[in-house]
């Protein structure tokens, strides 16, 4: 009981950091998400977007493997995919235990479903949403997981900023004197001696592209959000998470 108590005060804290003051609707939610599922903030479990909490497909990857989920087989439903479209359709099945009849989800993406920065991956994001999907139904979880909806579906934002005339191309910073992303996050790694390769495998994961290069701005920007909060909460726990991405290559592929 006190363990829940410690870690929704620390996922509140940490939320209050990254979104601004949560509503009492969505801090109810959190603290029954926190002793439920033992869901993290700072491990980039949840999401808050438009005060309503969304689950990450690395929040569900954790839960079932503190659950000891037995195994997630995906299939790619040819039938009804074409490829020529770039329309992909995954059927996911999760074994909660060894006798286990499975738990199906079902996961579609097509170039109309998915943000234009993301455009190619589509085959991918299709099979992320499916097993998603699979995951919440075999784990009770009620709410929408980020990569089932507007983190892809979203347009990315234009640029007010006027064109350079000093004849250099345009950075990816906000026109107003900010620092570019990519400056922000490598400043980050620096002050806080994280591993680079580590950072980007979770910044991928983080915003369910296949690199970090494939992210919009607004996911990158969030991730940078919450990786200064995570590494100013517990520097020891952000290394603990960014190991976990130290895998060789044949077992990340």
């Amino acid at each position: 009981m006190k363990r829940d108590i410690a870690s929704f005060r620390s996922n509140a804290k940490l939320a209050r950091q990254l979104w601004g003051a949560p509503s009492r609707i969505a801090l109810r939610s959190l603290r029954e998400l926190t002793a439920r599922y033992s869901l993290s903030v700072a491990a980039g479990d949840l999401q808050l977007l438009d005060g309503r909490w969304y689950v990450t497909h690395s929040g569900l990857l954790q839960l079932a493997s503190r659950r000891g989920c037995r195994g997630i087989n995906t299939t790619l439903q040819e039938n009804v995919s074409d490829g020529a479209a770039s329309r992909w359709v995954f059927k996911a099945v999760v074994y909660r235990s060894s006798r286990s009849r499975g738990f199906v989800g079902f996961g579609d993406a097509d170039p109309t479903n998915v943000s234009p920065m993301v455009r190619g991956s589509e085959l991918r994001i299709a099979e992320t949403r499916a097993v998603n999907r699979a995951l919440r139904k075999a784990y009770g979880i009620g709410l929408c997981s980020v990569e089932e909806l507007g983190a892809f579906s979203s347009a990315p934002r234009a640029s007010a900023a006027p064109a350079p005339s000093n004849g250099h191309p345009p950075s990816n910073g906000s026109g107003n004197g900010q620092p570019r992303l990519r400056d922000q996050l490598c400043l980050l790694i620096r002050q806080y001696s994280l591993d680079a390769n580590l950072v980007k495998a979770y910044a991928a994961d983080f915003c369910g592209t296949a690199t970090l290069s494939g992210a919009s701005r607004e996911l990158v920007e969030s991730f940078i959000t919450h990786l200064s909060a995570a590494a100013k909460e517990s520097r020891d726990a952000l290394v603990c998470k960014l190991n976990s991405y130290a895998q060789p290559v044949e077992a990340r592929s």
